[in-house]
């Protein structure tokens, strides 16, 4: 008897250990699918950019409080903070300290309750983590740049040999720095700084509960020689990143910045190493289209993505803070913005919001210049702070700004407002599959989105003028065969109905004429 208590106790003790230990900050998030950010629409902020609570000119956490209720008026559920660790610099990414807030934003205080408001209303957090370096005023830097004995020495990559290029001259040695002097490379081939960052995930996801990481530069972690990106070496790392940090929390979400990615690097990065990453691709594809007029971009996008990522387990975008603003690409033209918020918010993959991209904020290199003040108002600073700026709002802010497209139902604003709310709604927008549609015209792109019972057709004139030269046809049979009558979601029209013959159809023209940069979508039932 004692040894069967004994034996119970003991398997008792291995089952508690393997208990993984709930967010502290998630119980009062809606829902506990693994996959939620499948069902998200992320919202990227700049906080010293966003909103200043304390009149000093700078953008805070307090300031993001206050404008959750915008966001979940919006219809974001999730949020990526650009970073927010402390830096010598204005945009955080040369990090001092892993396991602090930037004073500049509030205290961590401040932030932890940002995070607990935001997941009051059912809205996540992710926040930028730059793994690939430090700043060289990071203490492990200080301490390995001062003595070649130091503990923290191979914490980076030294070499007596290395000049010029990406080699940058320390007090002991060169170092690797990729980027910058200012930002020394860290060393995974030792696993005490893989030691050290398990570390820090585990801090952010356990002790402060936030939802998840966006990975910096992710492709440049390890080097090969003169190869600096994409190496075995690095995908193996992350491999053993990704294990650990589900291991701390299984719901916790990783998207990945492998700059300029299509599918294909895409697909070698996802389904162990990190849960998705941004494709530049079918970025490329929306605001190329959109721009052009020409379906050329996005089909391509979307022929690559059928070939390599087929679940489309990607993060979209239009733009991000390293490239020129989408309006600015546009030239200001609101036709074009809408039609390119319209492709990537009906397309698959989880799409990201660059802050201010919704009402059509402007802005291009140098970098400050695209992370300029949110505009909210008319009033001074743009309604951003009571002090002066940062950084100079955009001199639109009088017209271009929140309050003034609030109320405006033809607003960019509501614009995306409207398709949220509608991707939230059909599930075919959200989670569904995709299928091109030959449209006969290149100024014409459709696309039917399908899940469950539910058949949405997405159609759009990409161009200046209106289009009645086109005929859509669907090569692949996947319909039930039959009369479907198609009932508008968005865009007014009366579509003719559609009759499906051997799973598929050919030559239909749903409406006569094609208005310039009209959007249709349509519930095929």
């Amino acid at each position: 008897m004692l040894k069967r208590i004994l034996a119970t106790l003991f398997l008792l003790s291995i089952l508690s250990s393997c208990v993984l230990p709930a967010p502290k900050a998630d119980s009062a998030l809606g829902g506990g699918s693994a996959q939620w950010w499948n069902e998200s629409v992320f919202y990227e902020i700049f906080v010293r950019s966003f909103n200043d609570s304390d009149g000093n000119g700078i953008g805070d956490f307090n300031g993001v409080t206050q404008k959750l209720d915008y966001l979940q008026s919006l219809g974001v559920n999730a949020i990526w903070l650009m970073p927010i660790f402390p830096s010598p610099s204005y945009h955080g990414y040369d990090v001092t300290n892993y396991y602090n807030v930037n004073v500049d934003y509030g205290s961590m205080d401040d932030f932890k309750n940002l995070l607990a408001e935001a997941h009051k209303r059912d809205i996540r957090i992710i926040i930028d983590l730059v793994l690939n370096h430090t700043s060289d005023q990071h203490p492990w830097f200080k301490s390995a740049n001062s003595d070649p004995n130091s503990p923290y020495r191979d914490y980076y990559v030294w070499s007596e040999a290395g000049k010029g290029g990406n080699w940058r001259e320390g007090n002991q040695g060169s170092y690797f720095g990729l980027f910058c002097g200012c930002m020394p490379d860290l060393n995974y081939n030792n696993p005490a700084v893989t030691a050290s960052m398990e570390k820090v995930t585990d801090f952010w996801l356990k002790e402060v509960g936030v939802d998840g990481f966006r990975i910096d530069a992710a492709k440049h972690l390890i080097e090969d020689g003169d190869k600096v990106q994409n190496t075995p070496a690095t995908h193996e790392w992350f491999k053993g990143f990704y294990t650990e940090y589900k291991g701390q929390n299984p719901q916790a979400y990783t998207v990945g910045e492998v700059f300029g990615a299509g599918s294909s690097v895409i697909k070698s990065y996802t389904g162990n190493q990190m849960d998705q990453i941004f494709s530049f691709e079918m970025s490329s594809g929306f605001v190329n289209s959109a721009n052009g007029g020409a379906n050329s971009g996005i089909t391509s996008a979307f022929k690559f993505a059928f070939q390599d990522m087929p679940d489309f387990n990607y993060a979209t975008f239009l733009t991000n803070h390293d490239q020129t603003r989408a309006m600015s690409v546009f030239n200001g033209s609101v036709d074009k913005a809408k039609v390119a918020a319209f492709l990537m918010l009906t397309s698959p993959g989880t799409p990201f919001i660059y802050y201010g991209e919704e009402i059509g904020m402007q802005g291009q290199k140098p970098d400050e210049d695209l992370r300029v003040p949110m505009q909210w108002s008319n009033s001074a600073n743009a309604g951003f702070s009571t002090d002066t700026p940062w950084r100079a709002p955009n001199e639109d802010f009088t017209t271009v700004n929140v309050a003034a497209q609030t109320d405006d139902p033809a607003s960019l604003l509501n614009h995306y407002r409207t398709l949220i709310q509608l991707r939230k709604e059909h599930p075919a927008l959200q989670i569904g599959d995709a299928v091109l549609i030959e449209t006969g015209n290149p100024a014409v792109f459709a696309l039917l989105r399908t899940s469950g019972k539910e058949k949405i057709l997405i159609l759009v004139n990409l161009g200046k003028t209106p289009i009645s030269d086109y005929k859509l046809s669907l090569g692949e049979s996947i319909l039930k065969n039959g009369t479907l009558t198609p009932t508008s979601l968005f865009g007014s029209a009366q579509a003719q109905s559609l009759k499906v013959i051997d799973g598929n159809f050919s030559g239909y023209i749903p409406l006569d004429e094609l208005p310039p940069y009209q959007m249709y979508l349509f519930n095929l039932k």
